[in-house]
């Protein structure tokens, strides 16, 4: 059985001659999770609390 990677998959792992290997914890950042929309959370909190208060 042949795979269409049967030519590539055993080539050796490329490392650029320009440019420093990226530190494991640096990669790792880019991939973290974010606040898009700073104080939002916030803001939700804050409706959540008003909107209880109202029914209370």
């Amino acid at each position: 059985m042949t795979n269409e990677y049967d030519d590539i998959i055993h080539l050796p792992h490329h490392v650029s001659k320009c440019h420093p290997q990226m530190s494991m914890w640096n990669r790792a950042a880019q991939f973290a999770p974010f606040s898009a929309l700073n104080g939002y959370e916030d803001v939700i909190k804050e409706t959540k609390e008003s909107t209880q208060a109202s029914y209370d």
